[in-house]
């Protein structure tokens, strides 16, 4: 499977880091806590300049496996691997960008004045740290408003300064957990393009994001997790194989829905019927069946899967 790495590809414990070996390299890595199993056996690879999409409904092991990563926690069993380095290596941590999904800043500092706090936690050269705020103002869209406080920005703004913490000093690697949750669409079209940049630059970016139509523009790869494992894996063209049809009919019964799952997976919203599975030279006899059945057809559409059926569609299967 495609992002996911066999166990005899890991390297070797110890290993030099470089810029050829990946971003990031686990092999079955493992967390419990107590008898509950946070992430069992999760094995996968990121490439530098790679925009990886790390999905899962809540409680799938993905903030665990985000700490993990970090050197925030110990692994119960497995390795991991970041730009070359055992996970949690300090040298390692400090070329790592990190957004939060919950963060707050004080409110009576200035922009400025929060990214200069990092800039010294970071650390970085004290010479370089104007030049370093005014670059990620600029980044972010805060250029004009990096002497005002905190407490007077938007949500969305805020969001921005926390997306700019996370690029200071040029990472080689960006964890964003849900970094365009509180943007309107032009916000989210403006961290897009800042994604892109980093990756094009040779950044590895590790996303996390609940808004699947965000991932699907902007990942190369994903990987999607639940209950603490990699169910799935691969680029868009890899897990986006199947086409969707949807049915717009009246006068089908629950008795009558279940007579039509023979056809494959369906998705069920008053009138709309959608199949996840259907090849078009099935459509015909679909239709026949559920005018049978009494039903109505007013409209067949069929439609590209998107990441969002496909998403359900394997939480389903499980």
């Amino acid at each position: 499977m495609a992002g996911v790495a066999e166990k005899e590809a890991a390297a070797p414990s110890g290993a030099v880091a470089s810029s050829a070996s990946p971003a990031i390299h686990t092999v079955e890595l493992t967390k419990r806590f107590g008898s509950t199993v946070a992430l069992a056996g999760l094995s996968m690879t990121v490439p530098r300049g790679e925009i990886f999409g790390f999905l899962g409904p809540n409680g799938a092991g993905k903030t665990t496996a985000v700490k993990l990563l970090l050197g925030l926690l110990a692994p119960t069993a497995g390795e991991a691997w970041v730009l070359g380095e055992p996970a949690g290596n300090l040298g390692t941590r400090r070329r790592i960008g990190y957004l939060p999904e919950l963060f707050r800043y004080q409110s009576w500092l200035s922009a400025r004045e929060v990214l200069a706090m990092h800039c010294e936690l970071a650390p970085l050269p004290r010479p370089t740290w104007k030049e370093e705020i005014d670059r990620t103002l600029a980044i972010v869209g805060l250029a004009e408003r990096g002497g005002d406080r905190v407490g007077t920005f938007s949500k969305g703004m805020q969001q921005r300064l926390g997306l700019g913490v996370a690029l200071l000093g040029k990472p080689d690697l960006v964890f964003l957990d849900e970094p365009t949750s509180a943007l309107d669409p032009v916000g989210r079209h403006d961290v897009r393009g800042i994604i892109r940049e980093l990756a094009a630059r040779g950044t590895a970016v590790f996303l996390n994001s609940h808004l699947l139509s965000e991932v699907e523009q902007v990942c190369d790869r994903v990987a999607v997790v639940d209950h603490g494992r990699v169910i799935a894996g691969g680029t868009m063209e890899e897990l986006l194989t199947g086409s969707a049809v949807r049915f717009r009919v009246t006068g089908l019964s629950a008795d009558s829905h279940k007579s039509l799952e023979s056809f494959g997976p369906m998705d069920v919203e008053g009138e709309q019927i959608t199949f996840t599975k259907l090849t078009a030279d099935r459509v015909p006899e679909l239709v026949s069946e559920m005018v049978k059945l009494g039903g109505r057809v007013y409209e067949v559409v069929p439609r590209h899967q998107t990441l969002e059926d496909r998403f359900l569609q394997l939480l389903n299967e499980e």
